[in-house]
């Protein structure tokens, strides 16, 4: 690939200045990049990306050291060390809620009806709105957002209208926005750890569960379900971010290096999601799932009351523009 190709062309650099008695460039810092992902995800391998086009256009004076697998620690404990300035960075969502409500508008079910409607909000107003309440109250940077996988509804049966949940057993997180949405849909939400689902369905004890793609493979959901019905009721994204205090320490020409590292690493992280999500679904597909268009329009507008009542006093209006779009 293209950035290996580099690593080869660096070093043939560095000992050709060196020949030339010209001094070569060295390393002066070494960023620490914590996410939760395993090395196969595609965070990951952005993450790895950044590292790569940060130290070319350092000329190698910063390096990025990627922790996976929350190897570095949990989620909420890596933004603790940013605020500390003991760890750099980290990919982070809607667990930044517990510094700001503003973060709540990352994942609002049927804000977003689609990938472009939702660049459209994570890269205009709304979105720097957003980051700029997490920097001042999260004292995190975000320098770069990567799009998630919507989440599908499953089941052994095809849905495509709300009224066809008609009391569907359904597992969801417990998360009181989802249960109170599924609701209002017409289906039985039930809250359960994502370990006891698989077993769940496979005994009867729920008929269906709703997750993105990629977690519908990995957990093998093709073997207890039949159907994907594609509501993609939840579009949302995540953020590269930065420690604030990291950022501080930068020079404006660093600071510079940064930003456009991480506009190539959105970029790239972009490409490979695309790719991803069409090969899940050739491989559900092969694997014997039927996906089943629904009628999203109808599934947002049953959804829009029990959605603004959940959600932040600080957001409201905002979703309330996001529905009436």
């Amino acid at each position: 690939m293209k950035h290996h190709a580099f690593k080869g062309l660096a070093a043939t650099t560095a000992l050709a200045l060196v020949l030339t008695g010209m001094p070569a460039y060295a390393q002066e810092r070494t960023l620490q990049l914590g996410h939760l992902a395993n090395e196969d995800n595609v965070w990951h391998l952005a993450s790895v990306y950044f590292g790569e086009q940060l130290s070319e256009l350092t000329d190698g004076r910063i390096a990025v050291e990627v922790f996976p697998n929350e190897s570095l620690g949990r989620e909420i404990d890596m933004i603790n060390g940013m605020q500390l300035g003991t760890v750099d960075m980290t990919i982070t969502g809607e667990s930044l809620q517990n510094w700001t409500d503003m973060a709540a508008l990352l994942a609002v079910p049927y804000g977003y009806q689609s990938l472009e409607e939702m660049d459209e909000i994570a890269s205009g107003e709304i979105g720097a709105d957003i980051e700029a309440a997490i920097i001042e109250n999260a004292q995190v940077r975000p320098i770069a957002y990567f799009a998630r996988g919507p989440r599908h509804l499953t089941a052994n049966r095809a849905i495509e209208t709300p009224e066809e949940l008609d009391g569907l057993r359904l597992r969801v997180p417990n998360v009181p926005l989802f249960v109170d949405t599924w609701q209002a849909l017409g289906a039985r939400p039930t809250p359960m750890a994502f370990g006891e689902v698989f077993t769940s369905l496979q005994s009867g004890t729920i008929d269906a569960q709703e997750n993105p793609l990629a977690l519908i493979r990995s957990a093998s959901f093709n073997e207890v379900q039949s159907h994907v019905n594609m509501t993609a009721h939840v579009r949302s994204w995540i953020y590269l971010t930065l420690s604030e205090v990291t950022w501080n320490e930068l020079s404006e020409a660093d600071q510079d290096a940064v930003m456009e590292a991480a506009r190539r690493t959105q970029e790239y992280e972009r490409e490979l999601f695309i790719a991803e999500e069409e090969e899940h679904r050739e491989f559900l597909e092969s694997a014997g799932m039927t996906f089943v268009e629904v009628d999203q329009a109808a599934f947002a507008d049953a959804s829009r009351d029990a959605v603004l009542s959940n959600v932040p006093d600080e957001i409201r209006e905002i979703v309330e523009g996001l529905f009436d779009r």
